[in-house]
């Protein structure tokens, strides 16, 4: 199902209507989907890298009100929408493992964890938000934050580089970017640790 699903975000892209397709994408990954709105937006940028700025704008615009909606979900509906979502996607056990020890500090720093490297993935971190009544303010600046770094990187590299570090991004950027974000929880874990 997962690979139908890539494969058919991947197909969004030629279409005339793809920067409405981008905003829906990017919408529903920070909230229900599974397919990350890059899969969309990396055939775009390079098809049109004078439009990459604009392309990254909209999915960090349209991620960040997917983001809200996922805390709505998460702080309004969970027993009734978000947790048969997460049961979906076979990751309820987690998502309550991590509701269970998850404390205001820790989620602060998902959030820019995940908007960065899907580190968790974005959707269970702005339900977990929701549910544990993350200040929505703060929540906000955040996902701004962490998105907008994630697409205006993504589309500073595809402008300058072009296509020869489109399989560099695919293949290792998430890599690199999830290494950094562990690190930084790592040195948070130590501080936290260090400072009791």
């Amino acid at each position: 199902m997962l690979r139908r699903l890539y494969d058919w975000t991947m197909s969004l892209a030629a279409r005339k209507s793809a920067e409405a397709w981008l905003a829906v994408i990017a919408f529903v990954e920070s909230s229900v989907f599974l397919v990350p709105a890059d899969v969309l937006f990396l055939p775009m940028a390079l098809a049109k890298p004078e439009r990459s700025y604009r392309y990254a704008l909209i999915a960090t615009i349209a991620s960040v009100l997917g983001g809200i909606a996922g805390w709505a979900l998460g702080h309004y509906a969970y027993e009734a929408v978000a947790r048969p979502v997460l049961e979906f996607y076979g990751k309820l056990d987690a998502f309550e493992e991590m509701k269970a020890y998850v404390t205001y500090e820790w989620i602060l720093l998902l959030l820019v964890t995940s908007g960065l490297a899907h580190l968790p993935p974005i959707k269970i971190v702005t339900i977990l938000s929701g549910v544990i009544n993350v200040n929505l303010g703060l929540f906000i600046i955040s996902a701004i934050v962490a998105r907008g770094a994630r697409f205006l990187l993504l589309a500073w590299l595809l402008r300058r580089y072009g296509e020869p570090i489109r399989d560099f991004i695919e293949k290792r950027l998430g890599q690199l970017v999830g290494i950094g974000a562990t690190a930084v929880i790592v040195l948070y874990v130590g501080y936290r640790s260090f400072a009791h």
